[in-house]
């Protein structure tokens, strides 16, 4: 069993900053990547950022300049810094996961249960 449990989303004003964090817990062998999704009403799931176990980094061009992941590999965790944030931010925020969970295993993907983040005035 694997769980990723977020947290840190919230409500925020335009121009606001928000810190979201994501932790990998249960029967982990190793993991391949993390990274953020988003949805917001009426629109598909999109990417917003991944990171890869060597640290390379890849962004949508909606939020490059204002949003950056780092991970924790010590500690499971990936993070996401979100300034400037605006309207067009406003979603259900979701972490993600590539995790073996033994040596013979296939890497799966692993979802949170997600975490609203709204900007508004």
């Amino acid at each position: 069993q694997v769980q990723l449990v977020e947290s840190g989303g919230g409500l925020v004003q335009p121009g606001g900053s928000l810190r979201l964090s994501c932790a990998a817990s249960g029967s982990i062998y190793s993991i391949n990547g993390m990274g953020w999704f988003r949805q917001a009403p009426g629109k598909q799931r999109e990417l917003v950022a991944l990171i890869t176990a060597l640290g390379r980094t890849n962004y949508a061009d909606s939020v490059k300049g204002r949003f950056t992941i780092s991970r924790d590999a010590g500690k499971n965790t990936v993070y996401l810094q979100m300034n400037s944030l605006n309207s067009e931010d406003t979603a259900v925020y979701y972490c993600n996961s590539r995790i073996r969970t033994s040596r013979i295993d296939d890497a799966n993907d692993y979802w949170g249960q997600g975490t609203q983040v709204t900007v508004s005035s």
